[in-house]
């Protein structure tokens, strides 16, 4: 069998955090024999090349190469890729790791769609990551019709016919920004590209040490003379106009906008903060012209007029206004339907200080109520800022993260924009036009979301463990997720349960974070929640008729689903399990199983519930009640507190006065 894919992962100085991207390497589930690694030790000092050299002597499709250090990865890059034999070339960092079946995935995605370069979706454990980018698949993406160019880390996949005809390499020596020049030229070139996002493909990870390259603080005058190369790219493969000032835009709005606002700007020195403006602002005037910051977002559109006017001081307090604006979610529902969706209702808004966030309608416009005076409103409109308020346009997601991978995927919602009127309104409280009237006004966001467990990961199942439910509003040129739950409706508490899903059957169970209220869902019994829901059950919510047991259990069913009992002595002797089901019932669903009576007679017996587990391949997850039950010999049944039944059964001890003969006989006195 041919190489099909060939990943290159430059190496240096990584220490244990190489491990996780090895083993993911090693459990692809392409055969080793259709894929290869290559390791390019950059001249590692922390004894990761006697490491990497016995990896390649065990696994033959593992390759290492060990040259003297380049000072960046660029060089590494390069000469993995020369060595690469696969069809296709991915490229790896040495803390990050892959999905499991990311290589064959988008290998065969690829190949279907005759890409030359394949995109696979990405998660951010502690780093941003394009979630617009990976909403959907995209069979036949390109710069102009998809948000590509908001994804320009190298780790992707790459024809290796296309790098070699349009000789395409990394910029090599120490350096910034090697990898957006190469992907603004492989973009730009590509006939075709093809962006997976159905499966997380590749995990881009923070190391707890923060020594990841991109995390260290740069030089500006450096940093910005690699930016322009990457611009030099864009101006030499397309022609003055539109798309020229798209691809602009992303570099203004991420590399040079974004530095310079909210908390992000605020946290560097004050110093290093008058740097950074000054070299962003030689970028902007010498090569954004007018039509690259029209397409920014309002609030966007103030910074880059704030960076062309030189305003450093009214940047800095454009950066404290923004710093207190925080996004807030209420949970106002949270049921199953017939159909097995859990259906989420919300509503969210920003909050500036810990009130709502002012809007103000002028002239039947929207406006942002921004920090400034009227001198400095008049040069941000002369410089062409655009203050309007896109309410309008605003959006809100509901979006389900995995814990342990940090794996995102966005949920079906419905959603309307509402203007709220805050203080005084014109004389009928409305504008001509049905619009409101001049005023202050609160953005609030009313939502339903649809959480299908079976298709939540863009059609996929949510695996098994944790999964934390975020709020995330895009408004006005801010994106910012919230987690939420801990401020809810009162019915709320009362409708959540769990439910039974997926084949074979497992447990998602909505539940509230411990210390903080927050809704995480838990699949498959990954926490003990299961246990603190069936914990209020008492000795008068169990009855027996017709020798069936029966009682309430908070779950939601939508027909008849299985279940087991199990019944354990309090003293010696074996367990016995019965078959149950559960039906619908009143608040939940009513556990049924016969209760077999001739066998625990003269017993005294704990119960535990079975649920259905996947992950343990069919056999249940056991779950203690807080109740018991005691049999007489003629069958009849009574429950009890299981801590009392279980008090009662220890033996008792000797009276104080034998114990202490006892004692004396053994101890001669």
């Amino acid at each position: 069998m041919s190489v099909k894919v060939s990943v290159v992962i430059p190496v240096y100085n990584p220490g244990p955090y190489i491990e996780d991207c090895i083993a993911s390497l090693l459990r692809q589930s392409l055969p080793d024999d259709a894929y290869e690694a290559i390791f390019v030790d950059d001249g590692s000092s922390d004894g990761t090349p006697e490491r990497l050299d016995r990896l390649a002597a065990e696994h033959p499709h593992m390759h290492v190469v060990h040259q003297e250090p380049s000072g960046w990865s660029g060089r590494p890059r390069n000469v993995g890729t020369d060595r690469a034999r696969g069809e296709f070339v991915m490229y790896v960092d040495n803390d990050d790791w892959l999905g499991d079946e990311a290589l064959e995935r988008m290998y065969d995605y690829g190949v279907a769609n005759g890409a030359d370069i394949v995109v696979g979706k990405m998660a951010g454990k502690g780093r941003p990551v394009p979630l617009e980018l990976f909403r959907v698949n995209r069979p036949k993406a390109n710069v102009d019709n998809a948000p590509l160019i908001d994804s320009l880390t190298p780790h992707k996949m790459f024809r290796k016919e296309f790098l070699e005809k349009h000789h395409i390499r990394f910029k090599e020596g120490k350096r910034r920004l090697e990898d957006h020049v190469f992907l603004a030229e492989a973009y730009l070139l590509a006939s075709s590209v093809a962006v997976l996002s159905d499966y997380v493909c590749y995990y881009h990870v923070k190391r707890d040490d923060a020594s990841n390259a991109g995390f260290q603080r740069f030089d500006p005058v450096g940093y910005f003379k690699n930016l322009r190369e990457a611009l030099d790219v864009v101006e030499r493969l397309t022609e003055p106009g539109r798309l020229r000032d798209k691809l602009y835009r992303r570099w203004l709005r991420n590399e040079m906008v974004e530095r310079l606002r909210a908390q992000r700007f605020l946290a560097l020195p004050e110093d290093y903060r008058k740097e950074l403006f000054d070299e962003i602002r030689a970028v902007v005037t010498e090569r954004m012209g007018p039509g690259v910051a029209a397409g920014l977002q309002p609030t966007q559109q103030v910074t880059a007029a704030l960076i062309t006017t030189d305003r450093f001081e009214d940047l800095e307090a454009y950066a404290r206004w923004e710093a207190g604006i925080k996004p807030t979610g209420r949970l106002e529902s949270l049921e199953w339907d017939d159909e097995g969706r859990l259906a989420v209702g919300l509503t969210a808004e920003f909050q500036l200080d810990g009130s709502p966030l002012p809007f103000r309608t002028a002239g039947g416009e929207p406006r942002l109520e921004l920090p400034f005076d009227a001198a400095t409103t008049d040069v941000l409109r002369e410089a062409g800022a655009n203050i309007r308020a896109t309410v309008d346009q605003a959006r809100v997601g509901l979006v389900v993260r995995e814990r342990s991978s940090a794996a995102e995927f966005y949920q079906p919602v419905d959603f309307t924009v509402e203007r709220v009127p805050v203080g005084p309104q014109g004389a009928d409280g409305v504008g001509g036009e049905g619009k409101q009237a001049d005023g202050a006004f609160r953005m609030v966001l009313r939502a339903r979301a649809t959480l299908d467990p079976e298709t939540a990961t863009g059609g996929g199942p949510l695996g098994a463990g944790i999964w934390d439910v975020y709020v995330r509003i895009i408004a006005c040129g801010w994106s910012k997720a919230v987690r939420f739950g801990s401020v809810r409706d009162e019915t709320v508490d009362k409708s959540r349960r769990g439910a039974l899903s997926g084949s074979p059957r497992r447990l998602v169970l909505p539940y509230w974070t411990e210390g903080y209220g927050n809704l995480s869902l838990d699949v498959d019994c990954a926490t003990n929640w299961i246990g603190k829901d069936l914990a209020p059950l008492g000795p008068q919510d169990l009855t027996v008729r017709e020798n069936r047991l029966r009682f309430p259990v908070p779950l939601h069913t939508g027909g008849e689903e299985e279940a087991l009992l199990r019944f354990r002595p309090v003293r010696k002797g074996g367990a016995l399990e019965a078959h149950a089901t559960l039906a619908p019932g009143e608040g939940g669903a009513v556990l049924a199983a016969p209760l077999p009576a001739e066998k625990l007679a003269r017993g005294v017996w704990t119960i535990d519930v079975g649920v259905p587990s996947a992950r343990r391949g069919g056999a249940p997850r056991w779950t203690p009640l807080s109740v018991g039950v005691k049999v007489r010999a003629d069958g009849r049944a009574s429950f009890e507190p299981a801590a009392s039944l279980t008090r009662s059964a220890r033996p008792r001890s000797l009276p104080r006065r034998i114990m202490g003969r006892v004692r004396r006989m053994f101890s001669g006195a």
